[in-house]
């Protein structure tokens, strides 16, 4: 295919790894996806991307940075593609996203208590039979093993 006259505009990957400073590899693994498409290929074969790909690279890894996943990602994106704001849907993912993280801090909470009790535990250094050390053996109230 032969470059038009706004293939001046477009760039190539290398292009578009230095604006955005994702590497080539993330690229193509992203466009393999379907979260970037490229424009178009030179005559040489290159892939040709819109320059409005650095933007939509920038939100992959934000999106990336606020704990979304590829999938994710891409479904806000479809929505995008569709010519609709994805803002509703960013938020009921930021929603749950939120619910996660508090559930995994009750998580580490627990653990965090019961780390200290063992920790107050008198375990005996002396080596007994079958056992490697009684504080961690021990089994905790909460059903720590």
């Amino acid at each position: 295919m032969a470059p038009t006259s706004d293939a001046a505009a477009l760039l190539r990957i290398g292009q578009l790894k230095d604006r955005s400073q994702v590497s080539i590899k993330t690229i193509r693994y992203y466009e393999e996806l379907g979260l970037l498409t490229a424009a178009q290929r030179s005559e040489g074969g290159f892939r040709l991307f819109s320059p409005t790909v650095v933007a939509r690279l920038a939100f992959i890894k934000r999106s990336q940075q606020l704990g979304l996943s590829l999938q994710e990602i891409g479904e806000l994106l479809q929505i995008r593609d569709r010519g609709q704001s994805p803002c509703q849907e960013l938020k009921h993912k930021l929603q749950d996203k939120v619910r996660e993280i508090d559930h995994k801090i009750a998580q580490l909470s627990q653990l965090k208590g019961e780390l200290e009790v063992l920790m107050q535990e008198e375990g005996s250094a002396q080596a007994q039979a079958g056992v490697i050390c009684p504080i961690i053996e021990h089994q905790s109230p909460a059903g720590l093993h």
